[in-house]
């Protein structure tokens, strides 16, 4: 298309608008103090003012610059609430909306997919999207055999949005470090970097799916919509929905809430053993809640690929931390290089570190809020805590970094919910060698 690069162009000038806002803001800030207003007042009018910027400009972009977003809404209950509260909405809005692509070039890209008579496979195609997200635009339609189904239909030069945008936001990740507090943003970009390819290819995405609905078939809590049909930028599947996580976290009871979370805490701990795969982009756009209880997950398209499921070391690292083993857990750390070479990291301080992890695990029932994961990210992230130099001398081995973001991302939707969890019995079912005694020595021969 030729006006691709007029649209990267136009792109790039936005998302570089946004360091310049957020640097004007300061500017006037400072000159507010100087004639004697109130510091932190002006302080959190310019954080909720920059805010507002960053999410409408990268609601707007689509692209890696939503992705992006969305990334972000995950760890939205860590942030500390006089920062989160302006954006939550934003944040939200960011889940599952976006500028609808136009028609001619929604036609346009399901002709290049699927042949110019397209439409022959189609009783009926509504032409208005019913969900938009971040590379691609949902559109509701009657399969030819009368089946009810959704298109997912990829934006024309998402690729190139993508690669723009990501690299646009990896150059300013510091200057908008400060609009997140506790969350480290440079990572969490080159990560979403590394899986972009992934996910620019629907034909990846149906076969996740597929696994995945297979796995899941007549399951009890988790309904995956079945793939119709696929191509490289266009995928059709069952036609499923249900009311939106966002919404129940937003105005649900404590009961709805409670349910949700322990539906997306039975998806999260079983789809390793169950599927092989685990889903890797645990933001509430991608969940549901059905009419008969069951909870719906769509967006296969980032998997992390777990064929023995779970790494055993991840499971015998928390058991060791709860049955408080400092000596054989920071073994266990070193010999997997979860330590820095040459580290003088004590055995009581890795358990100290990793004690409020494993907190949840301790009782039968676990109220995850957004202040207690506000104080994780305080308790790791202030420089003048102990367990900040703590975590200075750990390291993530490459293989365990999507893993752990996933997991903690889930976490983090639990805060949101702010629910009561039944953890301990989801995590015993499925990784029962964590607190079964008797699987003691498995850990042991890693």
């Amino acid at each position: 298309m030729t006006d691709i690069p007029r649209r990267t162009a136009s792109r790039t000038a936005k998302l570089a608008s946004l360091p310049l806002g957020v640097a004007g803001r300061a500017a006037a800030g400072w000159g507010r103090r100087l004639v004697g207003g109130d510091g932190e007042e002006i302080s959190a009018q310019l954080m909720a003012k920059s805010a507002e910027q960053l999410f409408a400009v990268l609601g707007e972009l689509k692209g890696g610059a939503m992705k992006f977003g969305q990334a972000l809404s995950v760890f939205e209950a860590a942030i500390p609430d006089e920062y989160a509260a302006p954006f939550r909405e934003s944040l939200v809005k960011l889940q599952s909306a976006a500028p609808p692509m136009p028609p001619a070039d929604v036609h346009r890209m399901l002709a290049e997919q699927f042949g110019r008579g397209w439409r022959n496979r189609f009783q009926d195609f509504d032409e208005t999207p019913a969900a938009a997200a971040s590379i691609g635009q949902v559109h509701r339609a009657i399969w030819k055999d009368g089946r009810e189904v959704a298109v997912k239909v990829q934006y024309p030069g998402a690729e190139e949005a993508l690669r723009s945008d990501l690299r646009q936001l990896s150059r300013m990740s510091r200057l908008m470090q400060p609009l997140v507090p506790g969350l480290e943003i440079k990572p969490l970009i080159a990560e979403l970097r590394d899986r972009m390819e992934e996910e620019l290819d629907y034909r990846d995405e149906a076969e996740n799916q597929r696994a995945f609905a297979s796995a899941f078939d007549g399951d009890d809590k988790v309904k995956v919509p079945r793939v119709v049909a696929s191509a490289p930028r266009a995928m059709v599947t069952e036609w499923v929905t249900g009311r939106k996580l966002s919404d129940v976290i937003r105005g649900g009871t404590q009961e709805q809430r409670d349910k949700a979370a322990a539906l997306l805490a039975e998806f999260h701990y079983s789809a390793p053993a169950r599927v092989g795969l685990l889903h890797a982009d645990p933001h509430p756009g991608n969940f549901q809640v059905l009419d008969d209880g069951r909870l719906l997950v769509i967006d296969y398209g980032a998997v992390a690929r777990l064929p023995e499921g779970l790494p055993r070391p991840l499971s015998v690292m928390v058991r060791l931390a709860l049955e408080d083993k400092p000596e054989e857990l920071l073994t266990l750390l070193r010999d997997n290089g979860f330590v820095r070479a040459g580290s003088p990291l004590r055995a009581e301080d890795a358990v100290t570190y990793l004690a409020p992890f494993t907190e949840p695990l301790r009782t039968d029932t676990f109220r995850f809020n957004r202040r207690w994961l506000q104080r994780q990210a305080e308790r790791v992230g202030d420089l003048r805590s102990p367990d900040f130099n703590t975590g200075r001398e750990l390291n993530l081995p490459p293989q365990y970094l999507l893993v752990h973001r996933v997991t903690m991302g889930t976490l983090g939707v639990l805060c949101q919910l702010d629910a009561d969890v039944p953890l301990r019995g989801i995590v015993g079912h499925w990784q029962p060698w964590i607190f079964d005694a008797e699987d003691e020595s498995a850990g042991r021969h890693l």
